[in-house]
């Protein structure tokens, strides 16, 4: 699939058909993920999947959706903030922007091979960092449920550029 194809039928699933995720195609998203671009080349992420019935159970705490639950595979993507890059003029964290691409990655390359997401940042990130057992400078940026999806692909309403785009204008940009 050309990588606009794959743009443009991304959308964020939230029915799952109840087919297991095979390894290969799991490792080629965590892969996708991997290979993402990060600050200072860092890669401050962690990547956590839940297959098994059980552990998936445990995670319904963290984030209790009834849709939720149909996704064969959860993957919690987590940040490093003793790894991270940080900014040396205000000390900005580029943790979770790190954390954030890689999940862009993962979302393309499973919708290319054929398979459904979305980003859950909705989430109990404190019941999470307890059900996982984090330490204290790992923190939990996303779930990304993950599988076959059971549902059409609605009409996604997104801006349009000249709402979004300012070409060569300083200044009073954003008021109004």
């Amino acid at each position: 699939m050309e990588l606009i194809d794959v743009i443009n039928k991304r959308y964020s699933v939230r029915s799952y058909k109840n087919i297991p995720v095979e390894e290969k195609i799991l490792f080629e998203i965590l892969d996708a993920g991997r290979l993402a671009p990060s600050a200072v080349n860092f890669q401050p992420w962690f990547f956590i999947v839940v297959k098994e019935k059980k552990q998936r159970e445990v995670m319904n705490n963290v984030y209790s959706r009834t849709w939720f639950k149909t996704a064969p595979v959860v993957i919690i993507i987590c940040a490093d903030h003793s790894m991270s890059w940080k900014r040396s003029n205000d000390k900005k964290d580029f943790a979770d922007v790190d954390a954030s691409i890689a999940i862009d990655h993962m979302t393309l390359r499973a919708t290319d091979l054929g398979l459904g997401t979305c980003w859950v940042c909705n989430f109990n990130a404190d019941e999470c960092c307890k059900v996982l057992e984090l330490p204290e400078q790992i923190e939990p940026i996303a779930l990304l449920p993950l599988g076959y999806p059971d549902d059409s692909q609605p009409v996604r309403k997104r801006k349009p550029l000249e709402e979004i785009v300012f070409l060569e204008k300083f200044g009073n940009t954003f008021s109004g």
